[in-house]
């Protein structure tokens, strides 16, 4: 008898996950990708590489709105919407503002925190496991706030993280630098957050595949001028039409980051997302290495150690999936993070090549990971925005836990991916 099977739609981080444990556990997987032979492409790999239990809050929040208006306007601000006529960025628009209340974050905070607590410990057993070739470090994050204002916001989410038992210290300049000695900083003072983590996320997906692939895991090219078929009968996917190939399976996974709305829509499933693009710079030889991830708040920029390299990541950036580099962006990306690290130069990033993403942004910042509550053999696995990585390891495996009818151990309610199918939502 042979063993059941599936196809997962999307050969990122997510997909990737999923693939690893669905393989782990005896599947048959193939694995549709639009690069088959590198994974490079996922908007993970140029990514901060941080797994964050310190990020509990959803990007739908009190005062997003407010900050997105004022910084929209400016070319070199962390946040860009581009002002056009696009219904289904309006609508996504509106269930953000609609979203972005206390009793949102409230209720999503305690289940984002369970997460990323539940994938850092599998992220550890991944490292152990495999002899850590991914450079997964557990030094913890710290927030460098560069203003007094922006230190005492910090404090607020300092003492929010202890409300939900996560480990927060809030230290003074001087004692930040006692647990970053390697690093100048002109800083007001910062939070440290010692259960976060990071590591190298471009090998670490070259490691989930590698080991999928060893278990029998097939990878099949997505061509763009190919438009994924769906034949289905009787509320169910029997097979995928790609191009001139038909795939059957048992069970079939859309994690397709981004790109799953269009995807959804062909099976008649509204699934809201916006691509959010993000940049990030490696400098090979920085002047100044520290040993701890960190993020520079007031400038939304996170910058990250991976062996013996320097990458600075940060903007949000939507304007469909314009892959188009705004070098203003990027120099205002730069120019913030000089105000905190005085012994940088812009000089230092003259010759780095820029690297840009795009994430899966849901209007409710919450993922979209369940069953199709209407068609049977159906598991939605995307929305993560800025916490693929963190949460990968996580939802691969509660995509395996799906595959094999396994009950979940947590309340995931709130990820319902059908959630904004109901005609009340906008």
């Amino acid at each position: 008898m042979n063993n059941p099977s599936v196809v997962i739609i999307g050969g990122g981080v997510i997909g990737m996950a999923s693939a690893y444990y669905a393989s782990q556990a005896g599947f048959q997987v193939t694995v549709i990708d639009r690069d088959a032979q590198s994974t490079e492409s996922s908007c993970a790999s140029g990514s901060a590489g941080m797994v964050v239990p310190s990020h509990f809050v959803p990007l739908a929040a009190p005062g997003m709105i407010g900050t997105a208006m004022r910084m929209m306007f400016n070319p070199r601000s962390p946040f860009y919407m581009k002002p056009k006529w696009d219904l289904e960025m309006f609508r996504w628009g509106l269930a953000f503002a609609k979203a972005s209340t206390r009793n949102h974050v409230n209720a999503s905070a305690p289940l984002i925190r369970d997460l990323n607590l539940a994938s850092r410990k599998l992220f550890v057993e991944l490292a152990n496991q495999s002899g850590n070739p991914f450079g997964f470090v557990q030094k913890g994050l710290l927030m460098l706030c560069h203003t007094q204002q922006g230190f005492e916001h910090e404090k607020q989410t300092a003492h929010h993280a202890a409300q939900l038992g996560l480990e927060a210290r809030i230290a003074d300049a001087k004692t930040i630098s006692s647990i970053e000695p390697a690093l100048s900083m002109d800083i007001a003072g910062g939070v440290y957050f010692p259960q976060d983590c990071h590591l190298n996320p471009s090998e670490f997906l070259k490691k989930l595949k590698m080991q999928a692939q060893s278990r029998g895991m097939k990878m099949l090219e997505w061509n763009p001028a190919d438009s994924i078929g769906f034949m289905r009968s009787k509320g169910t996917i029997d097979a995928i039409r790609l191009g001139d190939r038909v795939i059957e399976a048992d069970q079939f996974v859309l994690a397709a980051g981004a790109w799953s709305s269009s995807e959804a829509q062909k099976l008649g499933i509204r699934l809201p997302m916006q691509p959010g693009k993000g940049y990030s710079l490696t400098l090979n030889h920085p002047r100044e290495l520290p040993e701890i991830c960190a993020i520079l708040t007031e400038a939304r920029v996170a910058i990250t150690p991976m062996n013996g390299s320097l990458r600075f990541a940060g903007t949000m950036e939507f304007d469909g999936f314009n892959a188009t580099i705004q070098p203003r962006r990027l120099e205002g990306m730069i120019q913030s993070s000089l105000k905190y690290l005085p012994a940088f130069k812009a000089k230092d990033f003259e010759s780095v090549q820029p690297w840009s993403g795009f994430r899966p942004c849901s209007p409710d910042g919450l993922p979209y990971l369940g069953r199709s509550q209407t068609i049977g053999n159906l598991i939605i696995a995307t929305g993560h925005a800025m916490m693929g990585l963190s949460l990968a390891p996580v939802t691969g495996k509660l995509v395996t836990d799906l595959l094999l009818n396994h009950p979940w151990e947590m309340d995931a309610s709130l990820l319902n991916p059908e959630r904004f199918n109901a005609p009340n939502n906008p």
